[in-house]
């Protein structure tokens, strides 16, 4: 019998099973493809590292303004691709390597949960495998609206499809305009497509604070928007729409891409037979990651609850010192919070952000103090981005106690200066704190302390 058993290999399942192993658990994780997830697999890796190669042909295209002339730039699909896998196998074989320094034993296939009384286990093709804890780490997979004509349609691709393609397409639709969709959008028009994003709500990125949204779509070059409009129906490569108005529209692309978002995978490791309480949000979980049936917990995109891959991390941490304690007969202190929680979209521009926006600040009747800096007056992100790149920064407070409460980031590294502003809300700091620290000098994320001189 094992301590605990991990059902799914990506970032809450692995980092789980390395933290157990730390602590002499004994500890098998079941993995129904490869290690790393769609993270690693398809998702945040593969996506980062094409949209690097793209950067470098950007940044190439427009060296001669900082004095570097470069003749007959060009991009080679097949060689961005081979790059992408190989970035994608070392990252794996990192984590199996890891695994074994743990003492974690790694299953491959499809595990399903089994609650018979007061015992817990999992089969493997057919196998049982039993333990004394569970941790539910299964994921999330691509969602599907029923559009007509979507299905079975070679034109149209879901995000895994789209990043094995062999060649940039000449037009690319994108349904969808959240994280996935525009991640997408930038890379193929910095590459030279002719973008098409339909979303449904009037604006792209829903956690990205409505005054940044405009700015990010005046960024990407060759890209159109058509905000407020809903998909009706597919013809081969031509999605039809109807616009806020009414109105019925079309655009016509090679490959249409369907990046509607993601939702908890529920189905697949015999939730429902367990017991187990799910939502259409995901699996039901308290502050600790534990379900409704004792013994077993559950984090990552499985519950629903933050779909990211920072955030499987954290929720495994807290699960993993939930589990050990009521191995050991102890309590645990450790509880899941959300109200820092970074998000980063790694686009061309980047944009990042944490905490509340204007507008969530609003709607919960909160008296706030903003102020916006632009990037412009860095001296650093001006000798290396030029007066003309987009940036901003923008800062919300709490009118009655000066507590900050959002930082949102909008231009290049936005996404590594992004946990400095987490730290700062999770720390409940407030602008006077922030005046008294110190930060490097030149560099961009000044202009966060910027902003909140502005207030």
């Amino acid at each position: 019998m094992y301590d605990v058993i991990i059902i799914g290999g990506g970032p809450g399942g692995y980092l789980a099973a390395e933290r157990l192993g730390h602590r002499g658990k004994s500890v098998l994780l079941v993995e129904k493809q490869h290690l790393g997830g769609t993270c690693l697999n398809v998702g945040c890796i593969p996506t980062k590292t094409l949209l690097n190669s793209a950067k470098h042909y950007l940044h190439a295209q427009e060296a001669e303004q900082f004095g570097v002339h470069v003749s007959g730039v060009s991009f080679n699909m097949s060689e961005m691709m081979a790059w992408k896998e190989k970035v994608v196998e070392t990252l794996r074989s990192g984590v199996a390597s890891q695994m074994k320094r743990c003492k974690v034993e790694v299953v491959n296939g499809i595990g399903v949960l089994q609650v018979k009384g007061a015992s817990r286990g999992v089969t493997v093709d057919g196998k049982l495998y039993e333990a004394k804890a569970v941790l539910i780490a299964a994921g999330s997979v691509p969602a599907v609206p029923p559009i007509p004509g979507s299905r079975d349609n070679p034109k149209v691709l879901d995000s895994t499809g789209l990043l094995s393609v062999k060649e940039a397409p000449a037009k690319l639709c994108v349904i969808g305009g959240g994280v996935i969709g525009m991640e997408f959008a930038s890379l193929f028009s910095t590459l030279g497509s002719k973008v098409s994003v339909i979303e449904m709500l009037e604006e792209i990125i829903p956690p990205m604070d409505k005054d940044h949204a405009p700015l990010m779509r005046r960024s990407l070059k060759n890209t159109e928007f058509h905000l407020g409009c809903k998909v009706t129906r597919i013809e081969g490569g031509t999605v039809f729409y109807t616009t806020k108005e009414g109105k019925e529209e079309s655009s016509a692309a090679d490959i249409v891409l369907m990046a509607v978002g993601r939702r908890a995978e529920t189905a697949s490791w015999g939730a429902k037979e367990a017991g187990i309480d799910v939502t259409p949000k995901g699996v039901s979980v308290d502050d600790k990651m534990r379900t409704n049936v004792p013994g077993v917990w559950a984090a990552g995109d499985v519950n629903g609850r933050s779909m990211l891959a920072h955030s499987a991390y954290r929720m495994a941490e807290v699960a993993v010192n939930d589990i050990c304690a009521f191995l050991e007969g102890t309590n645990s202190n450790d509880a899941m919070r959300y109200n820092a929680i970074p998000w980063a979209v790694y686009s061309i521009p980047e944009a990042a952000g944490v905490g509340m926006t204007e507008q969530e600040a609003a709607a919960k009747g909160i008296a706030i103090k903003k102020a916006t800096a632009p990037m412009v007056i860095s001296g650093r992100f001006i000798a290396e981005n030029g007066v003309k790149a987009p940036g901003a920064v923008k800062v919300i407070a709490e009118a009655s106690t000066n507590r900050i409460l959002g930082i949102h980031v909008l231009g290049p590294y936005a996404s590594e200066m992004i946990w400095g502003a987490a730290a700062l809300i999770e720390n409940e700091m407030r602008i006077a704190d922030v005046k008294e620290m110190i930060f490097p000098h030149p560099s961009v994320c000044e202009v966060i302390r910027e902003a909140i001189w502005n207030i």
